[in-house]
């Protein structure tokens, strides 16, 4: 499973610690039992967990700040300290929702393209290898292009932009995952729609020589050389000297010896 870094900003700004008041920072069991607390001795709790690095207890009682004081200053602040404690837990599903809460109540907030960043990073973070379901690749890839059409400018752009190209790798490295599968199977049809998406939509990533290389073999398998010709024309324009041409000019070479050496 990829694991990027973690976030680059923990907005230190939102941390502020507060007085504890009374004796409630002693308490160390039952912290997120329902007791009603002053908001500093609630926040400063939290804040507390989270510098001792028990995310899962500091986002639960970040989750009480809110709960029990929806209408203070802090709560806005305790909303996005949720969602990073829960991100910083591997919480991930608990992580977006916070993060999509707080955007929900405070879309124009300074924050946003930050819990715009969290929610695209759950999602990569739970990305798995090409063999099993992409689900959740895709839903990081539509975050991420969410954050950069929304907020171009901000600090979590480029690396969005970076992470879109690894994710659209991925992703076309799933196509090519079921193409060659269903070539093995002597599903030559099927294999070409794998192949031709690899080459239509994700045409920058490096599994596109091996798919034109792929479609190559498919079309010969099909009957169709033409079209056999042109995958493997394209694929020497594009990716001279690569082992992927040298395999696909060879094929179209021995199967279509009439077709002139420069249309290969």
């Amino acid at each position: 499973m990829l694991k990027p870094t973690r976030p680059l900003v923990l907005l230190l700004s939102l941390a502020v610690v507060l007085p504890v008041a009374g004796c409630a920072a002693n308490k160390t069991k039952g912290d997120t039992a329902y007791v009603a607390r002053d908001v500093n001795t609630l926040y400063s709790l939290a804040k507390a967990r989270l510098d001792r690095r028990d995310y899962p207890t500091a986002a639960k009682l970040f989750d009480e700040v809110e709960r029990q004081h929806p209408y203070s200053v802090w709560a806005r602040r305790a909303q996005m300290m949720s969602a990073f404690s829960y991100y910083m837990a591997e919480s991930y599903p608990e992580a977006v929702s916070s993060a999509q809460r707080f955007l929900t109540i405070h879309p124009g907030n300074k924050d946003a393209p930050y819990a715009n960043y969290l929610i695209a990073m759950s999602y990569y973070n739970q990305i798995s290898d090409v063999t099993r379901d992409q689900k959740i690749t895709g839903q990081a890839g539509d975050a991420f292009q969410e954050l950069i059409r929304r907020y171009p400018e901000s600090r979590y752009a480029a690396d969005a932009r970076l992470k879109l190209d690894l994710i659209n790798d991925q992703l076309a490295g799933k196509e090519m995952e079921v193409g060659r599968y269903y070539q093995r199977s002597g599903n030559w049809l099927a294999s070409v729609n794998r192949f031709r998406e690899v080459v239509d939509k994700y045409q920058t990533t490096t599994h596109t020589p091996e798919a034109l290389m792929r479609l190559t073999e498919s079309y010969l398998a099909l009957g169709i050389p033409a079209e056999a010709v042109k995958s493997a024309a394209t694929l020497g324009r594009n990716y001279p000297g690569t082992v992927w041409y040298e395999r696909a000019y060879s094929l179209v070479r021995k199967h279509v010896p009439s077709t002139p050496q420069s249309a290969a």
